[in-house]
C-alpha cells in the first residue's frame, strides 16, 4: 500500500498559504461553479504534494457531484484519480460505491472515466459483484469511448477477481468480431493477449490477409503476440514471416520499426535480413526525429555486427544517409559505413567521400568545417586499410592543407604522413605535392606536419634543392632582422618638411605615460611616431612561414632548422658536390640564425623561449662541427623515422587486437567434450560451494565484486550512540542512483509514533522517494531505504533529521550527521587519442597544478598508485615508461558517467636521494573534479 500511495508528480502550489479544511469544505457548499472550480483544483493541487485531506472526500460527492458543469466534472474525475481510495487498513473506503455508480450516468464521457476510474479499485469483490452485469452492457454501447474502457473494465476485474466473469474470453472474442472502432478493437485484442494467447493466435489466423490495412495500433499489437507466439513450438512461424515481412511497408514508422525488429528475431535468412536492413534505412532516410535516427542506426549496426557479409551489398544505400543535417547522425552512418568496407566496395565508398568532400567547400554548406573533418577521417580510415585507393586519394585530401579549419588540416597531415610511411611507392609524388603546397599553408600546427614530412621523406637531391627553394619563397627575404629594420627605416625617411613639423611637435608636447611597473615616463609623439611606424611594418603583408615567426611561434622555427639540416645531411650521403653542399649548409646556417637574430628583437610580438634558442643553436653547432660524424647522422635521419615506425606499428597492432577481440566467438564447451551434471553426481561438503556459487550467479549476486570489509567502509553513522534513536546508513552507488539503506534502533522503553526519516540534499542531487512515517517499537528495528538522483559529478551533501511524536504529543528531533557523495564513484578510466587529449587539454577551462609529496622512490609505481587514487587510464603507451629512467611523464584520461572529460599529466623526477618530485597539472570540463592525492 506504501508504493500505492506514494506520489510521482509533484506540483507547486500557487501561494504559500494553503486553505484550511474547514475553508475548502465551506467554499464547496455555499460557492458558486468557478469557486467549486478553484477549490477543486487546490485540493488536488495539495492531494498530489502528499496532503490527502480524507474528511473532504464526503463534500466533494455531496457538493460537487451533482452539478452540470463540463469542467467541473471534468476535474472531478483528475480528482478520483489521485485521491486516497484505501483506508489505513488496506479496504476500500464506503464512499467510492457512490462514486461507481456513475457507471449508469447517460453522458458518455462522465461513463466511459468512470469505467476508466473501476480499472484502479478492481480488487474488492463485494463492491465490484453489482457492476459486472453493467460492465457488460457497456460493451454494446453505442460510442466507442465507453466500449473500450468496458474492455479494460472487464480485463482488469477477470485478472482480479477471475471467477466474478469467467466467461470474459469469450465474450471479448464475439465482441472483438463484430467491433468496427479500432480503438476498441486494439483493446480487445489486448485482452485476448494477455488473457486468451490462443484465442488472439486464432483471431490473427481469421483476419491474416486483413491486417497489412488494419489501423498501427492493432497492428503493433498483434506484431507482439507474434513475437510471444514463436517463443513456443508454433506451427504459424512461416506465416508469421510472410505476414511481418508485409508489414515492412506499412505507413506507419512504428509497426516498420517493430515488424523490422521482428523478423530478425523470427530467421536469419539472408533474403529477411536484406529486407529488414533496407527497411531501417528507408525509416532513417524518411524520419525527421534525429533521436529515432540514431536509435534505429544502432539497430543497423547490431544486425550489421551479425550479418555483416549479408550487409555489404547495402554499403551505398547506407550512404546516402549521411546527408542528414544532423553531424551525429552522419557519424553514426559512416561508423557502420567504414565497419562494411571492403576490397569490392572501397572505390566506390572514397568517390563518393570525395564528392561529398568538394561539397563542403560551399561556405552555405550547412557545418561544412565539422563535416569535412568527419570526411577527412573517413577516407583517412579507408585509404590506410585498402592501398590500392591511397594514391587515388591523397592528392585530393592534400588541397585541404591550406584549408583555414585547422582541425581538418591537421587531419589530412596525419593522414599523410601515415600513408608516406606505409607506402614507399607514393614518397616522390607526395613529396613533389607537399613542396607545391607549402605557400598555401597557414597553420603553424600543419607547417610543423608538413615540414617533418619533407624532413624525413625527400629522399632525392633534386627533391632536397627544391624543398629549400620553396622555404625561401615561404619565409621571404634572408636575413629576416636586417629585412625587417631596412623597410622600418624606409617607411621612416620623409621630406623636410615632415621632419620639421616633427621636431616642432616633439618640443611641443609630450605626456606621461604609465608603464608596467607602475611608474612615470614620458612619451614624446617623436616616440608615438616610431611605435606607430613599427606596428606598420608588422602589419604588412609578408609570406606565411615568416608571419608566423614574426608572431612568436618558434617553435615551427625549431622544426624548420631540424628539417633543414635533415636535409643537409641526406645531401652530404647523397651528393658528392660539395659546392652545393656548402651552399645548402651556410643557406640552412644564415636561416636558423636569422631566426635565432629576429626573435631577440623587437619585431616579434613573443621573445623567442630557451627551449627553441636551444634546439636551433644546436641544429647550427650540429652542421657546423658535427656533419661528418655517422652518429649525428643516424640519429637525424634514422631514429626519429624507427620511432614513427614504431608507433604506426604499434597503433595497427593495437587495431587489429581490438578487431579480433570483436569478431572473436567465445566457444564455452568444445564438441567433443563430455556434459557434467553436478546436481545428479555425488557430492562431498566442499562440493556445495559450487551450487551456492551456481545460484549466485543465476541471481546475478555473482557479478558483484565487494567483499564484506568493503561494505563496512560504505557504511556512515548518522546518530550517537546516546541518541534516543541509533541510525547508519549503508550507501550503494550504483549507476546514476545513490541507495541509502538505513537501519534506525529504537534505545528507548517508549513506542515511536509517527516517526519520520525526512532527508535533504545539496548540489546536483534529487531525493525521489516522500518520507513515509513508521511506528517503532521498544528496543526493536526499523529498515528504510531510500533513493537519490545524481545529475552530475559535483560534490554532493545528504542531511537530514528524524521526527517522531514525544509525551503529550510533542515534537522531539534528531539530526543526522551529514553524508558526503564521494565522486570518485562516478570516474570511470576511459581511453582518447593523443591529439584528442591535446586538444581537449587546450580548450579546457581551467588547469591546476599540484606539488608531489610521497614517501615513494619509484616513479612508475608512483604513477600506477596516482591510477588507482584517480580512477584513470594511462594513455601514455607502456614502451615510453618502461626501461630505467630517473625521469617519469605520462598523460592520463577518464570519463564521468555523465559525459565530462578528467584529464591529467605526471610529471616527476627521482632526485640524488631517492625521492620523488615534481607535479600533477590536471583539468576537467564542466565540472570541478580536482584531482588531489595524498
Amino acid at each position: 500500500m506504501a508504493s500505492e500511495a506514494s506520489s510521482w508528480t509533484v506540483i507547486a502550489e500557487d501561494n504559500t498559504e494553503t486553505p484550511s479544511t474547514s475553508d475548502l469544505r465551506s467554499a464547496l457548499q455555499k460557492g458558486s461553479d468557478d469557486v467549486k472550480l478553484d477549490t477543486l483544483r487546490k485540493i488536488i493541487v495539495s492531494t498530489i504534494n502528499g496532503n490527502h485531506q480524507p474528511a473532504l472526500l464526503m463534500p466533494i460527492i455531496q457538493y460537487v457531484m451533482p452539478s452540470r458543469n463540463k469542467a467541473l466534472k471534468k476535474l472531478l474525475h483528475f480528482y478520483w484519480e489521485v485521491c486516497p481510495k484505501y483506508d489505513d487498513n488496506g479496504k476500500l473506503k464506503q464512499e467510492m460505491i457512490l462514486v461507481v455508480n456513475a457507471i449508469q450516468h447517460p453522458n458518455e464521457y462522465i461513463r466511459g472515466s468512470t469505467l476508466r476510474f473501476l480499472q484502479k479499485i478492481a480488487k474488492d469483490a463485494e463492491l465490484l459483484e453489482p457492476l459486472v452485469p453493467l460492465c457488460r452492457s457497456c460493451l454494446e454501447h453505442r460510442h466507442s469511448y465507453v466500449r473500450k474502457n468496458a474492455v479494460f473494465a472487464v480485463y482488469t476485474i477477470y485478472k482480479e477477481i477471475e471467477h466474478l466473469i469467467p466467461d470474459a474470453p469469450e465474450l471479448i472474442e464475439t465482441f472483438l468480431a463484430a467491433e468496427s472502432d479500432a480503438t476498441c478493437k486494439r483493446n480487445a485484442f489486448v485482452f485476448l493477449a494477455n488473457c486468451a494467447m490462443p484465442k488472439a493466435v486464432q483471431y490473427i489466423i481469421q483476419v491474416f490477409d486483413q491486417i497489412p490495412s488494419m489501423d498501427e495500433l492493432l497492428q503493433m499489437s498483434i506484431i507482439e503476440v507474434i513475437r510471444l507466439d514463436c517463443k513456443t513450438d508454433t506451427t504459424h512461424k512461416a506465416r508469421y514471416i510472410l505476414l511481418i515481412s508485409e508489414l515492412l511497408n506499412a505507413s506507419s514508422h512504428a509497426v516498420k520499426y517493430e515488424a523490422a525488429t521482428t523478423l530478425t528475431s523470427l530467421t536469419q535468412n539472408p533474403a529477411a535480413i536484406k529486407a529488414a536492413a533496407s527497411c531501417y534505412i528507408n525509416l532513417v532516410s524518411r524520419e525527421s526525429d534525429n533521436n529515432a535516427k540514431i536509435i534505429v542506426l544502432d539497430r543497423l549496426d547490431t544486425l550489421r555486427q551479425r550479418h555483416g557479409h549479408v550487409l555489404d551489398p547495402m554499403i551505398m544505400d547506407i550512404l546516402q544517409l549521411i546527408s542528414s543535417a544532423d553531424l551525429d547522425v552522419r557519424r553514426k552512418a559512416l561508423s557502420i559505413v567504414l565497419s562494411l568496407v571492403s576490397s569490392r566496395n572501397v572505390e566506390d565508398v572514397v568517390l563518393f567521400l570525395k564528392k561529398q568532400l568538394q561539397k563542403t567547400q560551399d561556405e552555405q554548406f550547412e557545418k561544412a568545417p565539422e563535416y569535412r573533418q568527419l570526411l577527412i577521417q573517413s577516407i583517412h580510415v579507408c585509404a590506410v586499410k585498402f592501398s590500392e585507393v591511397a594514391a587515388t586519394v591523397v592528392h585530393a585530401l592534400m588541397d585541404f592543407l591550406g584549408d583555414s579549419n585547422n582541425p581538418s588540416a591537421l587531419d589530412v597531415v596525419a593522414f599523410v604522413r601515415e600513408v608516406v610511411e606505409k607506402f614507399p611507392n607514393l614518397r616522390t609524388t607526395i613529396c613533389e605535392k607537399l613542396i607545391q603546397t607549402l605557400v598555401e599553408i597557414k597553420s603553424g600546427k600543419v607547417y610543423r606536419g608538413v615540414l617533418w614530412i619533407l624532413g624525413e621523406y625527400a629522399e632525392s637531391v633534386p627533391e632536397i634543392h627544391e624543398t629549400f627553394q620553396q622555404i625561401r619563397k615561404v619565409l621571404g627575404e634572408i636575413p629576416i632582422l636586417a629585412s625587417e629594420q631596412r623597410l622600418l627605416d624606409e617607411a621612416g625617411v620623409e621630406d623636410s618638411e615632415d621632419k620639421k613639423e616633427k621636431d616642432e611637435v616633439k618640443t611641443e608636447s609630450s605626456k606621461p605615460k604609465v608603464l608596467a611597473d607602475g611608474t612615470y615616463a614620458t612619451e614624446s609623439a617623436f616616440t608615438s611616431a616610431s611605435a606607430a611606424r613599427l606596428e606598420a611594418v608588422k602589419a604588412a603583408a609578408k609570406p606565411p612561414l615568416r608571419t608566423l615567426l614574426l608572431g612568436g611561434d618558434f617553435f615551427t622555427g625549431s622544426v624548420l632548422s631540424s628539417t633543414l639540416s635533415k636535409l643537409v645531411l641526406r645531401h652530404i650521403e647523397l651528393s658528392s658536390d660539395k659546392k652545393k653542399t656548402n651552399a645548402l649548409k651556410a643557406e640552412a646556417m644564415l636561416i636558423m640564425a636569422s631566426i635565432i637574430r629576429v626573435g631577440q628583437s623587437k619585431f616579434v610580438t613573443v621573445p623567442i623561449d630557451e627551449d627553441s634558442s636551444e634546439r636551433i643553436m644546436n641544429c647550427i653547432q650540429t652542421l657546423s662541427e658535427l656533419q661528418d660524424k655517422p652518429v649525428v647522422h643516424e640519429i637525424f635521419l634514422k631514429d626519429t623515422k624507427a620511432a614513427y615506425s614504431k608507433m604506426v606499428q604499434a597503433q595497427e597492432k593495437k587495431a587489429a587486437e581490438k578487431k579480433e577481440s570483436e569478431s572473436e566467438k567465445k566457444v564455452a564447451i568444445q564438441v567433443d567434450d563430455v556434459l557434467s551434471f553436478r546436481q545428479f553426481s555425488k557430492k562431498a561438503a566442499e562440493d556445495l560451494v559450487d551450487d551456492i556459487e551456481d545460484v549466485g550467479r543465476a541471481v546475478g549476486a555473482g557479478e558483484l565484486h565487494e567483499d564484506f570489509i568493503s561494505n563496512l567502509s560504505r557504511i556512515s553513522q548518522l546518530t550517537g550512540f546516546s541518541d534516543p534513536i541509533y541510525a547508519e546508513a549503508y550507501v550503494k552507488i550504483h549507476g546514476f542512483d545513490i541507495m541509502l539503506d538505513v537501519l534506525l534502533v529504537n534505545q528507548t522503553p517508549n513506542t515511536l509514533q509517527n516517526l519520520c526519516l525526512d532527508f535533504a540534499t545539496l548540489g546536483d542531487l534529487k531525493l525521489v522517494e516522500r518520507p513515509t512515517v513508521y511506528t517503532i517499537a521498544p528496543h526493536s528495528f526499523q529498515s528504510i531505504k531510500a533513493t537519490i538522483k545524481v545529475s552530475s559529478t559535483e560534490t554532493g551533501v545528504i542531511f537530514g533529521s528524524i521526527l517522531w511524536e514525544g509525551p503529550g504529543m510533542s515534537e522531539q528531533c534528531v539530526i543526522l550527521n551529514d553524508i558526503h557523495i564521494d565522486i570518485m564513484d562516478y570516474i570511470k578510466p576511459a581511453y582518447c587519442t593523443e591529439a584528442q587529449f591535446r586538444s581537449m587539454w587546450t580548450e579546457f577551462e581551467w588547469e591546476n597544478r599540484v606539488n608531489v609529496t610521497t614517501n615513494m622512490s619509484d616513479p612508475r609505481e608512483y604513477l600506477r598508485h596516482v591510477m588507482k587514487a584517480t580512477n584513470m587510464s594511462c594513455l601514455t603507451p607502456e614502451g615510453a615508461i618502461s626501461g630505467e629512467c630517473d625521469f617519469l611523464s605520462a598523460n592520463m584520461y577518464a570519463r564521468s558517467l555523465f559525459g565530462e572529460d578528467a584529464l591529467a599529466n605526471l610529471s616527476v623526477e627521482r632526485t640524488e636521494a631517492g625521492t620523488i618530485t615534481g607535479t600533477r597539472p590536471h583539468s576537467q570540463q564542466n565540472s570541478g573534479y580536482c584531482l588531489v592525492t595524498g
